[in-house]
């Protein structure tokens, strides 16, 4: 990776892998952090969003100051939420959360934000808030329970993935969809880029699939 400064991926999460690598960023290393996600009683979405993304990015750039190969690398961190007014949906780990998800978001808008921060190699930190509506069909319970057999809602904000099954159930979406997978492109490549990450560096022999 010579002739652009390191890059670490604060996330395990292979749709934000995917995402930075469609836009031709392959991390050098994956830092996922260790974050309480709950969120905190009346917190709002977005502020929720926000923080735990800045939580993410503090902890991942701790670990980058304790690696020589690494410190003085730029940081990206992310964090999405779903929500339906004020309401944060969780990320489904249960059949019964999932359930209840797709039964709130039946036939209904709702909102996903996802917050990046971007640390630069000084330590810097710069973050963004991406919003999209989304709005879903309404589901039968047919379509709830075949659904959840497929098993694609597991950890997913809201108890689903916009990019498998679930992105027929979407009717209209207003904004970034990029931003629903998990990690808004545009944003992200923009943030970097006017940190003086060399976006580009990866595009030569890049090859689309």
């Amino acid at each position: 990776m010579l002739g652009r400064p390191k890059f670490v991926l604060a996330s395990g999460s292979p749709r934000r892998l995917a995402l930075l690598n469609q836009a031709g960023i392959e991390p050098d290393a994956l830092r996922p952090a260790d974050v309480d996600e709950t969120p905190r009683r009346g917190e709002l979405p977005r502020a929720c969003a926000n923080r735990l993304a800045r939580a993410k990015a503090d902890a991942a750039l701790k670990s980058v100051q304790l690696d020589d190969d690494l410190r003085g690398s730029f940081i990206i961190s992310a964090d999405t939420v779903v929500a339906v007014g004020r309401r944060i949906l969780p990320k489904a780990n249960l059949v019964d959360e999932a359930a209840q998800c797709l039964r709130l978001l039946s036939g209904r808008n709702h909102r996903v934000y996802t917050a990046i921060c971007v640390v630069t190699p000084r330590e810097a930190f710069r973050q963004r808030l991406v919003e999209t509506r989304v709005r879903f069909k309404r589901l039968s319970e047919d379509d709830i329970q075949a659904y959840i057999g497929s098993g694609e809602w597991r950890g997913k904000a809201g108890g689903y993935a916009v990019q498998g099954i679930a992105g027929s159930f979407v009717v209209k979406m207003v904004g970034s969809y990029t931003n629903v997978v998990g990690l808004p492109l545009y944003e992200t490549v923009t943030l970097l880029g006017g940190e003086g990450f060399p976006i580009r560096h990866g595009w030569l022999n890049a090859v689309a699939v």
